[in-house]
């Protein structure tokens, strides 16, 4: 498989190879990368081996894309070290269905795209030295710290904004140590994702050193995540007998949601999507306004959806030829601000007894508001939003084990401002 640049156009297309498009990270010329061609998913296949293991199934899928360009055995050994915890459709009432993505070592859904991505990188590069440089809005650094922990010939530099991320999630990016590098930025995660974008252009410091991103604008972080909604797709259809679902993604910077539309173009019956914003609802104003207005963040009780500028707004447009009407027949917008989603919280605690997470919430109050039949995507546990959820609830969300543990351990991290040429002299020297 080869990958192009969503920036590229009609017969001036420039091709890369898997291991260019994973290493550089970001296209040439700023766009995202996007495979050659997408690939034809047999159901019948998928639902079979959907009644084996995520895992098989998930390797199935792997296969379509990279098949060509990794061995057999070591793909199979890949996707099973990557997706050794469980995922999980779970019904809180009558046509109340979410499916629960936060079984994995850091409690969010961005392990499944984080750990497969680790693993792939390790095998890519062989013996080469190569630098991960990513930002995160919360979950994304802890997914990437835990899955690249330990992988040889891999440095992990995680940007985080000070004081807008959960001390849980802070926690998983600062006490693992080795090759994790965790920088706290005085600013936004706009301002880390501003950084890390300029890291990739800076061309002459991409001579001295071999970066990569490891954020959903990574190929080998965003198609992985394309495989758990065919799994939702089939534990819906065994839940419900139907096979035609509305999916609600609570949505940040949206790697998630094109992942869905990717598996869609595989073959996925999916009759639509809902984009499910916090106030930062650029999104869902865009699909309203046919007007993309990108803007600062604002901060919300769902953090890691705090994003004004998301990147992968290019890669939905070009899954939809650039078309706004395209887009509309394919997906809705809704967005909740603060006070919406610690109610939602509350009232699926009151009426289902059922814990959730801000982001998750997010995703339960546009399904029950727009009447959808289907399910929402489940994003973190609750307990890694403690504060947020013991203020809707009244009560300490119960703890996954060994997190005791772990926040009671020594973080470690760089504090530095948000301008690139700190960045850029921190890199230079990691």
């Amino acid at each position: 498989m080869r990958y192009f640049s969503t920036r590229d156009r009609g017969d001036e297309k420039r091709f890369f190879s898997l291991k260019e498009a994973a290493t550089k990270g970001l296209a040439h010329d700023g766009g995202l990368f996007m495979p050659e061609h997408i690939p034809a998913a047999e159901m019948k296949v998928v639902e079979d081996l959907y009644k084996k293991s995520y895992s098989e199934m998930a390797l199935y899928l792997a296969g379509l894309f990279f098949g060509d360009d990794v061995e057999a055995q070591r793909l199979k050994t890949t996707v099973e070290r990557a997706y050794d915890f469980p995922i999980k459709m779970k019904s809180i009432a009558e046509g109340m269905n979410t499916l629960e993505l936060f079984h994995g070592p850091t409690f969010a859904f961005k392990d499944f795209g984080a750990r497969f991505m680790g693993q792939m990188m390790g095998i890519l590069n062989d013996n080469d030295e190569v630098t991960v440089l990513t930002a995160t809005s919360g979950d994304t650094g802890s997914a990437v710290a835990n899955g690249f922990y330990g992988v040889k010939g891999v440095k992990v530099v995680v940007l985080y904004p000070a004081g807008k991320i959960s001390p849980l999630q802070e926690a998983q990016m600062t006490t693992l140590y080795g090759n994790i590098y965790p920088l706290k930025v005085n600013g936004t995660f706009d301002d880390c994702q501003r950084m890390v974008k300029a890291m990739f252009a800076d061309e002459k410091m991409r001579e001295e050193i071999n970066i990569t991103s490891a954020n959903s604008i990574n190929i080998l972080r965003w198609i992985p995540q394309s495989f758990y909604y065919f799994y939702g797709w089939c534990a819906w259809k065994e839940l419900t007998g139907k096979e035609l679902p509305y999916i609600v993604v609570p949505s940040g910077n949206y790697g998630n949601l094109t992942a869905g539309m990717l598996a869609r173009r595989m073959g996925l019956p999916v009759k639509g999507f809902v984009a499910a914003s916090n106030a930062n609802d650029v999104i869902p104003e865009f699909l309203k306004s046919a007007e993309y207005r990108p803007r600062a963040s604002v901060q919300t009780v769902a953090n890691a959806m705090d994003v004004g500028a998301p990147s992968n707004y290019e890669r939905m447009m070009c899954l939809c030829g650039n078309d706004i009407e395209k887009l509309r027949m394919e997906m809705r917008g809704f967005s909740a601000n603060d006070d919406e989603i610690v109610a939602a919280i509350k009232e699926m605690h009151e009426k289902y007894d059922y814990q959730s997470c801000p982001h998750s919430a997010v995703g339960y109050a546009a399904a029950k508001e727009l009447d959808v039949d289907g399910f929402w995507l489940s994003t973190a546990c609750a307990a890694k939003f403690g504060e947020v959820t013991e203020r809707a609830i009244g009560k300490k969300p119960k703890l996954p084990e060994n997190i005791g543990e772990l926040l009671s351990r020594k973080r470690v991290f760089t504090e530095i401002s948000a301008e690139e040429n700190e960045l850029k002299k921190y890199l230079l020297q990691v």
